[in-house]
């Protein structure tokens, strides 16, 4: 199974949070020869609409198109980029790693560096590194010539081409949450294709800022009022060393979505999702939560009076890197029990 054109568009074009206008001009324009009508609102999330065909109610597919990356907060005199993050990082996934930065002028290679480990004293050795501790170097001979190059404000994200690998595996950074995207635009695609009989409208979603505040979901959601969400992120998968089942659950590679089932999300949604499931042979876990999903989910619950909301996670490897790591036949999965909830009445 190869990666599909439009996934391999989506994880290859920079977008963190508050910079995902590239990102989402590709999510746009895959979904714009299917949808009734595509829109892009006033903070960059995007809309496409399919026209239902009766009365049914309303179902959205919703993902975010941000992905974590890190904003130039500082150049010193001697040319170097010292930066924050934007959304969460383990600081020592980045030392030594290959950037992007994106400024006004295009895009310009650099690395995110740190002290050589010959220079590290026995205290240092010991520590994980801060991202205090971390720069970015493009190779400037000082700090005129970087600041001529990039500006405080430019955000820069991990480069990273997409790996296949055996088995349908496919390893890229920005997994989370272009999956989510693509899952959104591959259910569309499938509606399209077929038609939702007796369906309402339906909306396939990129929204932004999740990894920072849900900004997107928040006004999204607020402005769309679909009659049900079904938020798409990925979720911890299970069978890598180190993760504890008894905690997560068990969402091995090729078991489909984890279908959340929790304290803040619909159990009539959640029951639907199952029917659907097994009404057309499509795997699938069962992943609980007490409280917050830790997605977009959790505002879009929240949203007006309320919006009956489900969530599904796609199981990923080592999140939040750039190696993250899905099995493609569970995105497609995913896709595939959207398409077909929206299909059924509700």
């Amino acid at each position: 199974m190869s990666l599909p054109g439009v996934l391999r568009s989506l994880l290859t074009t920079p977008g963190p949070s508050g910079y995902e206008g590239a990102a989402a001009t590709v999510f746009r324009e895959a979904c714009a020869p299917l949808a009734s009508e595509v829109a892009t609102d006033a903070n960059g999330s995007t809309v496409a609409r399919l026209a239902g065909t009766g009365a049914g109610p309303s179902v959205a597919v919703m993902g975010h198109i941000d992905e974590i990356g890190l904003i130039v907060s500082h150049i010193d005199d001697k040319g170097f980029l010292w930066f924050l993050s934007i959304g969460g990082w383990d600081p020592q996934i980045l030392v030594g790693q290959r950037v992007d930065v994106i400024t006004r002028n295009g895009v310009i290679p650099g690395v995110a560096g740190r002290k050589p480990i010959h220079l590290l004293d026995e205290d240092e050795r010991k520590r994980v590194p801060k991202l205090k501790d971390l720069h970015i170097d493009i190779g400037a001979r000082d700090g005129d010539e970087a600041r001529a190059m990039a500006a405080v404000g430019d955000v820069a994200v991990i480069s990273a081409e997409p790996v296949e690998l055996p088995n349908g595996r496919v390893v890229s950074r920005s997994m989370d949450n272009r999956i989510g995207c693509f899952v959104a635009y591959e259910a569309l695609r499938l509606l399209a294709e077929d038609g939702p009989p007796g369906a309402g409208d339906f909306y396939a979603i990129a929204v932004n800022h999740e990894e920072t505040n849900f900004q997107g979901a928040i006004t999204t959601a607020y402005a769309v009022e679909p009659d049900v969400a079904l938020v798409i992120d990925v979720t911890h998968e299970t069978g890598a060393p180190g993760v504890d089942e008894k905690e997560n659950g068990r969402h091995p590679y090729g078991s489909g979505p984890a279908v959340v089932r929790g304290a803040t999300l619909s159990p009539r949604v959640f029951d639907g999702l199952l029917a659907a499931a097994e009404a057309e042979d499509i795997p699938y876990t069962v992943e609980a939560t007490g409280r917050a999903t830790g997605t977009d989910a959790d505002a879009v619950v929240k949203s007006r009076a309320g919006i009956a909301t489900g969530s599904l996670g796609v199981p990923c490897r080592y999140m939040h890197s750039a190696v993250e790591m899905v099995q493609l036949d569970d995105v497609l999965a995913t896709a595939r029990l959207c398409a077909a909830f929206a299909r059924r009445p509700q």
